[in-house]
C-alpha cells in the first residue's frame, strides 16, 4: 500500500460536517478502489485542506477521487517520516521544489538548525515527502504559525507556505 496526500483549496471555507460530509460521499468509490482515509489538516479559515490516505497506488486514489465527483487538485504519492509518535501537531508547512531534493540533506539542515526551533518553542512532528521528491508537508508543534515561519527562516529552510490546522479523523465522525 502507498501512502498518498491530496491538497486542496476551497473558496467557501469547509466546517467539521462538510468534510464528513465528503467523506461519505466517497465511501463506495473510495472501498472500490480500496483507498482508506487516514487523517485531514483543516486550515483555521478553513480554505485549505491536506488529506492523508493509503491506497494501492496513485492512480487507484485519483480514480476513486473522480468517481466520487471530488477532483483534487494535487495528488502525490510519498513516505510518512515520523519523529513523534504521539503527535500533537498544529502547524503544517508546505515546501516544493524545482528539482528533485535529498530528504537526508534537508533533515541535516533542520537537524543542525535545531537551536532555531527550540528558541521559537517549534517541535518537529512528521514529515510527509513526495516520491518524485518534488512535494514536502512538514507537521510542528508551536505556539503560532509565525513561530514556525521565523524559525524556519533563521535556519534556512525552504517555505511555500505555513499555517495552522485542525487535524480530523474517521474516528471523529463517530462523535460527530
Amino acid at each position: 500500500m502507498t501512502d498518498i496526500f491530496v491538497q486542496r483549496d476551497f473558496e467557501i471555507p469547509l466546517t467539521l460536517p462538510d468534510i464528513f460530509a465528503l467523506a461519505r460521499d466517497g465511501w463506495e468509490c473510495f472501498d472500490r478502489h480500496r483507498v482508506d482515509w487516514i487523517e485531514s489538516f483543516l486550515a483555521s479559515d478553513g480554505r485549505r485542506m491536506v488529506c492523508h490516505f493509503v491506497a494501492p497506488d496513485a492512480e487507484s486514489a485519483r480514480l476513486a477521487f473522480r468517481q466520487s465527483g471530488s477532483a483534487p487538485v494535487k495528488l502525490w504519492p510519498g513516505r510518512l517520516h515520523v519523529a513523534s509518535a504521539d503527535s500533537q501537531a498544529n502547524i503544517l508547512v508546505e515546501r516544493e521544489f524545482d528539482t528533485p531534493a535529498v530528504f537526508d540533506d534537508l533533515q541535516s539542515v533542520e537537524n543542525a538548525a535545531s537551536t532555531c526551533l527550540e528558541n521559537h518553542r517549534v517541535t518537529f512532528e512528521r514529515t510527509f515527502f513526495s516520491t518524485d521528491r518534488l512535494h514536502m508537508l512538514c507537521l510542528y508543534r508551536a505556539p503560532d504559525a509565525e513561530s514556525v515561519r521565523v524559525a524556519q527562516r533563521q535556519a534556512g529552510m525552504p517555505v511555500k507556505r505555513v499555517w495552522q490546522f485542525r487535524r480530523v479523523t474517521p474516528a471523529d465522525m463517530a462523535v460527530e
